[in-house]
């Protein structure tokens, strides 16, 4: 039986490290690479299939029939594992290209090169594009086709588009291009009756399993949640800050009443129509690092430029925070005048460096953003940067136009980080006093109904932005890493306020980790702009998806604090209290695995789903997907805590815990910065 188990766990091991070397040789040699040496050879197959033949071996050893949700769990990836292999070997996908009014019943088998015959044919009566109101940006694609059966005289029409799929004696068809000239479109096609039916299966059963192991009385879980450990409480307090102001200036624009005004004017600008504040909030940001001028609004900078723009090149309006680019362009302070970025002769002083922003290092960055910097500005003075909406087009309603005025004006994640980071440094260093001294007992209590006060007011603070956001977009605000990482600031923030009076010590944690998940939206590396959706993610299933996987990742960055909060205490077991409390964290980050384990797999399988709907594969390798399947794989191991010694060990547990949280860090920021795919945009 030993050997089996350590079979298995050599194996587990093997393809998380594989899976981790094939995401970074596809970035290094290509997806094609990575699929024809890895993803799809036998032998990774192979290796999925021993471990799970010797895992049913395993699970039949040691008897866990008995235990009807663990049983069920286990068969769950089994039979999903079993789809997949069904989907290899006997599924097929390919293309299809259509032309208006010609018949086509063949396609493009996509490994093979073969061609393929449908049992029926496709005829293309109409290829149009669909528009978001008052602009180009494209909201959909649709084919109208007819379809026909040799043996059958009937026609069925049918329109096919982006999440829109098309059900037809088995086959599948998305759509996926179209012609330059509109009279063609080109379909992805997918025959896959068995394993897509066995692996969904798979899926339900998985939930069911899920479901019973959290609510049976014989599981662990429910053994966990009703532990002595866990019952307890008590903590913490408050703080206030100041904000900016600048100076005003002699410089040619109109005046702020004008101003005002001009900042309702509705235009199209990033394929949205937006009042002109946001494009002028856009520019000033993007910029000049800030929201004013030297006492000048946003509109009054952006009208200045659009009007006397042989003046305001002379200001010093540029920010360059690289020093060393500096030096190489002559300029010796940190803002630029866009006249100093071209010579005496009229030459761009950054065309001989344009082959340096390909490299990834910090001179490359700090090009590529210059030149973003001084295009954004040519193309404002050009009069591309945006467009005055048409008459004839829909406008936004003045509502609108007011509530994204309003949300431009507030700078919800600088002012949350700061209020949580500020309040999660205080309240720890209060909750440690607590620890260690037993004075003042109501000046604490003092503290901790005021620090509850602020943490919901942040809360309330941050759902209200992200409701806004949602209301102005005319969308769930999901769709980038800005709008994710707001959503999982709010996640943990919630998770917190429900938990924080049986177990005190979670506000701190639940203000800095909050904290610093909103500094992180508020930094450059995210784009907060509020753009329209790729017509693929208008889709019920991607919202979902992506608020159970934050869910997920929410409950386990708290687990990851508070693994290094029981390490830091164990460092000295002098007092009762003390031991006390490391049993306690310890226990409650057992508790909240279950939850966050079980969310990431729903999360991931959703997302599955919702790919098989949108382009016919519920897996396809992308290194998120990989990325993603290998967080679970790592955070699935501590929960065999009667196979594995080191689980059962408070302190071993809590080091696994807070290590594994960097699967969920290189899931979450490393594929996107480094590894890129298809899950870039997220």
């Amino acid at each position: 039986m030993k050997i089996i188990k350590y079979a298995i766990a050599t194996l587990f091991v093997a393809l998380i490290v594989l899976m981790a070397f094939a995401t970074y040789m596809e970035q290094q040699h290509g997806t094609v690479f990575v699929a024809q040496h890895i993803y799809h050879t036998l032998w990774f197959c192979a290796l999925w299939g021993m471990l799970t033949l010797l895992s049913v071996i395993y699970i039949i050893n040691r008897k866990l029939n008995r235990r009807l949700p663990i049983f069920m769990l286990h068969g769950a990836f089994v039979i999903i594992l079993i789809g997949s292999v069904i989907t290899f070997f006997s599924g097929k996908e390919g293309k299809i290209h259509l032309r208006v009014g010609a018949a086509e019943n063949t396609y493009l088998e996509q490994p093979t090169k073969q061609m393929l015959q449908l049992p029926f044919s496709l005829t293309l009566k109409s290829f149009q594009i669909e528009y978001y109101p008052g602009t180009d940006a494209p909201s959909d694609f649709v084919s109208t086709v007819s379809c026909q059966s040799p043996n059958d005289s009937k026609i069925v029409n049918a329109e096919i588009s982006m999440n829109n799929i098309l059900r037809l004696h088995g086959y599948r068809f998305y759509q996926e291009g179209f012609d330059p000239d509109h009279k063609g479109t080109t379909l992805s096609v997918n025959h896959d009756p068995w394993g897509t039916a066995v692996t969904y299966t798979g899926y339900l059963l998985l939930a069911l399993s899920m479901i019973l192991t959290l609510i049976s009385r014989k599981e662990t879980f429910r053994r966990l949640l009703a532990s002595p450990t866990l019952r307890r409480g008590a903590l913490l307090f408050v703080l206030a800050m100041p904000m900016l102001t600048a100076h005003a200036a002699d410089i040619p624009t109109i005046n702020a009443e004008k101003a005002k005004k001009v900042a309702r004017y509705q235009v199209v600008y990033n394929d949205r129509v937006t009042p002109l504040n946001t494009v002028a909030i856009d520019f000033l940001q993007k910029i000049y690092g800030r929201h004013s001028y030297k006492g000048l609004s946003a509109e009054q900078v952006l009208y200045g430029w659009i009007a006397r723009p042989e003046v305001w090149k002379s200001q010093h309006f540029i920010q360059i925070k690289h020093a060393p680019l500096r030096k190489r362009l002559g300029i010796t302070s940190e803002y630029a005048a866009m006249e100093e970025l071209f010579s005496a002769d009229g030459k761009y002083k950054l065309m001989p460096m344009v082959h340096e922003e390909q490299k990834h290092d910090a001179m490359g960055k700090a090009i590529r953003e210059l030149d973003e910097k001084a295009g954004l500005i040519l193309m404002l003075t050009s009069n591309t940067l945006f467009t005055p909406i048409a008459p004839s087009s829909p406008h936004l309603s003045d509502a609108r136009v007011e509530a994204e005025i309003v949300y431009n004006k507030i700078p919800a994640t600088k002012i949350l980080f700061i209020v949580n980071l500020a309040m999660g440094f205080f309240s720890f260093f209060l909750f440690m006093a607590n620890i260690s001294f037993e004075r003042w007992q109501r000046a604490r209590r003092i503290a901790q109904v005021a620090s509850v006060g602020v943490f919901g007011a942040s809360f309330t603070f941050a759902l209200l932005a992200y409701a806004l956001r949602w209301y102005v977009g005319g969308r769930v605000p999901l769709s980038n890493g800005y709008e994710t990482m707001l959503l999982m600031a709010i996640l943990l923030m919630a998770i917190t306020l429900t938990m924080h009076r049986r177990f005190p010590y979670l506000l701190p944690f639940g203000f800095l980790l909050s904290g610093f998940t909103l500094l992180v939206s508020h930094l450059g590396s995210m784009n907060p702009q509020i753009t329209p959706l790729m017509p693929v993610l208008h889709s019920p299933l991607l919202s979902i998806h992506v608020s159970v996987i934050m869910a997920a990742y929410a409950l386990l960055a708290l687990m990851a604090i508070q693994g290094a909060f029981a390490l830091w205490l164990m460092r000295n077991k002098s007092s009762e209290q003390r031991c006390a409390l490391i049993d306690q964290v310890t226990t409650l980050n057992r508790v909240m695995l279950y939850p966050s384990v079980f969310l990431l797999a729903i999360g991931i399988f959703l997302g599955a789903v919702w790919a098989n709907v949108s382009w016919g594969r519920y897996w396809s390798w992308d290194p998120k997907e990989t990325w993603a399947l290998i967080t679970l794989m790592v955070y699935a191991v501590p929960l065999h805590r009667q196979s594995l010694a080191f689980a059962r060990h408070n302190k071993h547990f809590n080091i696994y815990i807070t290590c594994a949280f960097l699967c969920v860090i290189m899931t979450f920021f490393g594929v996107n910065y480094f590894l890129g795919g298809m899950h870039a945009y997220a």
